[in-house]
């Protein structure tokens, strides 16, 4: 099983720096004519890319998206769409009497899931045909360097009912949601980067130009070692989460712990009762985070607690697992894929595909916002998107090459964590004399004292 997992991320970080090199093709392209006043609109570049890469990862299907326009992109979101509609809606209006013919966007609705069931009939129709089925022993084992996809995967499993509509919804769930919420992620990131302080973006740069040097694309180990890159990545998710709103329903009576509320015994829950969790509200909530509207990619390293929140464990970086720190380092404070039973289960795809992409973006290009943040806008409803595009200038790196200095970090990332009285990783000192002689050796480092 290990074995079959290291080559598992190994294919999938190729597969995604594949579709990321013609997304660099493409910017380069178009960064010739930035120069004249032109602009790029990365959110929906950034849609283009993660739609093609869900293409080939789930379905070993090339929608070609960057390259060209795309009809399943503009389906996609008009499906979405009329899913946040109806899910605000009091009255049912798809279930009219011929709503799908007179009703001009069920009409528009009807067309769209025609045509996103026509394209997932046909490839699981094309994987059907050459099937080779097999125990999931045998298919970890098995080496299909020509179709690492999971459908593939699926469609080869012993005992799998293709027949299934459950199978069937999952694709689609995956075709639709598994590209918009990545592409969102990296919008939000970009955008943030493009209006911080410019010391942070030239930290998160020199870590991504430090590990790839001369590589022109990461590797799963490079991954590991971008931290800073994935902190930032994820912090946009903790300010812009995807979806913005969790829906659950309680199978169950239960008995939810008082939190912040103040109530006594804590919150009874009826069996049946349908339950929004906003997760906007959560990753903002002054009580469960420092400087909650900020957008501080640091803020991972440092632990947080705040004991006025009945029941809560606090925020321990020390229990991050993984490429994130998930909703158990934060005790649930934190749901960037949800949480339990119903966790996405595609987390661990989405970070290696958002920094693998995102790594090869920022080695390549240096970004100029276009107009001010307040151009850019914000809408919400099952995602958070902007409300006008992320326009961006896009000038072109020089390549790195073996000879060049190593790029070096400008200590904005460590000056958060020694603002607030702790060492440059984060961590409280152990002793006051620990504390000053590391307080005297950066002195010494920055010039102010001799040594």
């Amino acid at each position: 099983m290990p074995g079959f997992h290291k080559r598992w991320l190994n294919r999938m970080v190729t597969l995604f720096a594949d579709c990321a090199d013609i997304l660099v093709d493409d910017l380069e392209a178009k960064s010739q004519n930035c120069g004249t006043g032109e602009s790029v609109d990365m959110e929906e570049r950034f849609s283009s890319v993660t739609l093609d890469i869900i293409g080939r990862a789930v379905f070993n299907y090339d929608f070609g998206s960057v390259t060209k326009e795309s009809p399943v992109i503009k389906a996609v979101y008009r499906v979405l769409r009329e899913a946040e509609h109806r899910s605000s809606s009091f009255i049912p209006y798809w279930n009219l009497p011929y709503a799908n013919q007179w009703m001009g966007g069920q009409v528009e609705f009807t067309n769209d899931m025609a045509l996103l069931d026509g394209i997932l009939e046909g490839l699981i129709n094309r994987a059907v045909s050459t099937r080779r089925e097999a125990t999931v022993e045998e298919l970890e084992e098995r080496d299909n360097e020509d179709d690492p996809s999971l459908l593939r995967f699926l469609i080869d499993m012993r005992g799998e009912d293709l027949s299934s509509r459950a199978l069937r919804d999952d694709l689609m769930t995956m075709l639709i949601a598994g590209h918009e919420t990545t592409a969102a992620m990296l919008t939000w990131t970009l955008f943030e980067f493009a209006q911080g302080d410019p010391g942070m973006l030239a930290d998160v740069s020199a870590e991504v130009r430090s590990v790839m040097g001369s590589k022109s694309r990461p590797e799963y180990d490079d991954i590991e070692a971008m931290v800073k890159l994935r902190y930032a990545l994820i912090e946009a998710l903790r300010l812009y989460p995807e979806p913005p709103v969790l829906i659950r329903r309680a199978r169950t009576e239960d008995n939810l712990p008082a939190g912040g509320t103040d109530l006594k015994g804590g919150v009874k829950i009826l069996r049946g009762t349908d339950i929004f969790v906003s997760t906007w509200n959560l990753h903002r909530s002054p009580e469960l985070w420092e400087n909650p509207e900020t957008f501080d990619p640091t803020r991972w390293e440092r632990r947080f607690q705040n004991f006025g929140v009945e029941g809560w464990g606090g925020y321990q970086p020390e229990k991050i697992s993984g490429l994130y720190p998930n909703e158990y380092a934060s005790d649930f404070a934190f749901l960037p894929f949800g949480g339990g039973k119903r966790k996405c289960i595609g987390d661990q795809f989405a970070m290696m595909e958002a920094t693998v992409t995102m790594a090869m973006v920022l080695n390549n290009f240096d970004f100029e916002l276009i107009g001010t943040p307040e151009d850019v806008g914000m809408q919400t409803g099952a995602t958070i998107h902007t409300m006008n595009g992320l326009n961006m200038k896009v000038q072109k790196r020089a390549p790195a090459s073996e000879n060049d200095p190593p790029p070096t970090s400008t200590g904005w990332w460590e000056k958060q964590h020694l603002d607030r009285g702790l060492n440059a990783l984060g961590k409280p000192y152990s002793s006051e004399e620990e504390a000053a002689w590391d307080t005297q050796d950066r002195s010494v480092r920055n010039g102010v004292l001799k040594p």
